[in-house]
């Protein structure tokens, strides 16, 4: 579905993304993640078009996509969604999911009709009318999904939709993404929340200081000392290293 290879994106003397490589089969849920600045967002605009890379290779589908505009690879069904929701907050919730819809309905009945597909299958049915400025977080999340969905997506790029949530908001985030793969959606996403991200990826990539440093099922990258080391610092990682090593020869 997704192939990334050797990707760097330089802001004038700041290697933000640093030969990164990644690979996403179609079907699947993968993870992209790291400590805070690591570059995981920068990665992500870069492989959407967002940001003009200097370096590397990214292809959808077998076409290579370096150099298209965003909305031309939205076209070829890869769209993203961001850490950060904007809603257009004049327009209902229902016009906000058609703004999406619009990229496959160019009659305004049918892109209309598609957005409310798109909401009872996000949980938005009953809030159609609501105006998107009164909407909590949990709900701007879901209409900033809605309105990814309303393209009619192959690939989905999921940057943080659980910041902000509470437990149980979560835990119906993580249950529609399931679903939303289910559906016949593949799915990359960045996330910080790391029992979600253990219960739903088949495979992690994880990103520090611009390069991917480890990589693999969600049981091995989290017992990584790398990974350790990125998040936690050399000391916790040299304590935990140890401690396993403990119990191993116990």
């Amino acid at each position: 579905m997704l192939k990334v290879k050797g990707l760097t994106k330089i802001f004038g003397g700041l290697r933000a993304v640093d030969n990164a490589s990644l690979e996403v089969a179609a079907g699947q849920i993968v993870s992209l993640i790291g400590p805070n600045g690591a570059g995981k967002t920068t990665l992500f605009a870069s492989i959407a078009g967002f940001h003009k890379i200097n370096e590397g290779q990214v292809e959808l589908l077998g076409k290579n996509i370096v150099g298209l505009e965003v909305h031309e690879i939205a076209r070829l069904g890869m769209v993203r969604t961001f850490q950060i929701t904007q809603p257009f907050a004049k327009l209902s919730v229902l016009e906000n999911i058609a703004v999406g819809a619009y990229q496959q309905f160019a009659v305004r009945d049918q892109a209309h009709a598609h957005a409310r597909l798109i909401a009872e299958k996000v949980g938005m049915a009953g809030m159609l009318d609501q105006p998107a400025s009164e909407l909590t977080v949990a709900g701007r999340k879901r209409l900033e999904l809605a309105r990814a969905l309303a393209t009619g997506p192959k690939l989905l790029l999921l940057d943080e939709v659980m910041a902000g949530l509470n437990p149980q908001e979560i835990i119906e985030i993580i249950a529609l993404i399931r679903s939303i793969r289910d559906s016949g959606v593949t799915i990359l996403l960045i996330e910080h929340v790391m029992h979600a991200v253990m219960s739903l990826s088949e495979y992690i990539y994880v990103l520090s200081y611009g390069k991917i440093i480890a990589e693999g099922k969600p049981e091995e990258v989290v017992n990584n000392r790398e990974v350790i080391e990125a998040y936690l610092g050399r000391g916790a990682a040299d304590q935990m290293t140890g401690q396993a090593q403990g119990v191993e020869h116990a």
